[in-house]
């Protein structure tokens, strides 16, 4: 009950912390369970009649994944990823915030290179950008954390939450107002994810993305959804 009062109290007043590391794995077991009893046992039934009652279509993210990479992606690929992009740079080093400014650039010079938009100055560009943010980021490696982030962190903290949460939107064939409740659960992963991976470190929360991934497709899988 204490850490789910300090859990309650961190989303009132979002806040940096250090991270504790894997010494704080009961913490981060406990973590684990009271997600997956919220997302498996809470949100998945609401959510189940939701959609029944209101006639929504079935997320197709992985229509055109092959079985075999099922798993890898879900499991594996999406938790790192995810992790890495949504939740990496939340401790405000440089460093990581240089990552992820590297990150945007690119994937906007990619949407370009899609889109037939200055196609070669793109791709160009696009080729730079590896060079540069291991650059950058071997130089900012001992910069701390500027004075602007912390003063922002709680917009911060909850943009990323929004953003990680409302970006699962994409799954589904048509978007509507009706789908919002939808992506509950993707909102309270960002949170508790978010969470753990400032109270105990990124790798934690790699690790709890991965496992209530593969506990939600097994159920998925159980009852015919994919």
């Amino acid at each position: 009950m204490a850490l789910l009062r300090e859990f309650g109290a961190y989303l009132a007043r979002p806040r940096l912390m250090q991270p504790s590391g894997f010494a704080a794995w009961r913490t981060m077991l406990a973590l684990l369970a009271f997600h997956l009893v919220v997302l498996l046992v809470v949100l998945s039934p609401l959510l189940q009649l939701w959609q029944s009652a209101m006639g929504l279509p079935a997320p197709e993210a992985f229509g055109a994944v092959s079985k075999g990479w099922l798993v890898p992606l879900v499991v594996v690929i999406a938790p790192l990823g995810e992790e890495i992009v949504f939740r990496g740079w939340l401790t405000g080093r440089m460093r990581a915030l240089w990552l992820l400014a590297c990150a945007l650039i690119a994937g906007a010079l990619l949407a370009m290179v899609n889109y037939h938009v200055w196609e070669i100055p793109a791709s160009f560009g696009v080729l730079a950008m590896g060079l540069i943010a291991p650059g950058g980021w071997w130089w900012l490696r001992r910069r701390g954390v500027p004075q602007w982030f912390v003063a922002a962190f709680p917009a911060l903290f909850w943009l990323s939450v929004l953003i990680f949460g409302l970006s699962h939107l994409t799954n589904y064939p048509r978007i509507s107002w009706a789908l919002v409740p939808m992506v509950l659960p993707q909102l309270w992963t960002g949170m508790l994810l978010s969470y753990t991976r400032l109270r105990i470190g990124l790798p934690a929360s790699m690790l709890i993305h991965a496992v209530a991934n593969a506990a939600a497709l097994s159920l998925a899988l159980l009852v015919g959804g994919l």
